[in-house]
């Protein structure tokens, strides 16, 4: 089953781009709640190049790697990549000077299709929320 979250961001594409590709941005916007953090992130955004992002409970109690490998890139639109078993894709698609980020995921066994949409969109708001602070600012 295929699961699909989405966002339009109000910046430019370029700048939409960057921070979803970026470690430094990866790191402050990767969260799904505020007692949650990404504490590293690594970047090689080209077709066989690898990705990770440690995230972490802030207070410290549990930690995982979210880790796989890309499989398509064609900047600045998508990026497909794979993790374990899985498999997931980002578009992206300008549409009057804004950008619809959409991601879909291959689901996984141990959460519910809610729990594991819930999770990922609120990731996906983070991104909006972070990329659009940095316009203000």
């Amino acid at each position: 089953m295929r699961i699909v979250v989405d966002t339009t961001v109000a910046a430019p594409i370029a700048h939409v781009w960057r921070a979803y590709t970026t470690p430094e941005d990866i790191r402050q916007w990767n969260a799904a709640s505020d007692d949650w953090h990404t504490t590293a992130a690594t970047v090689d955004l080209r077709v066989g190049g690898a990705f990770s992002s440690r995230m972490e409970a802030k207070d410290g109690s549990m930690g995982f790697d979210f880790a796989g490998t890309y499989t398509t890139v064609e900047a600045p639109r998508l990026i497909e990549y794979s993790f374990g078993d899985r498999t997931a894709q980002v578009a992206f698609a300008e549409q009057a000077g804004e950008v619809k980020v959409q991601v879909s995921f291959d689901a996984e066994g141990t959460h519910s299709v809610e729990q594991q949409r819930g999770g990922w969109q609120a990731i996906l708001d983070n991104f909006k929320r972070y990329v659009e602070g940095k316009q203000r600012s």
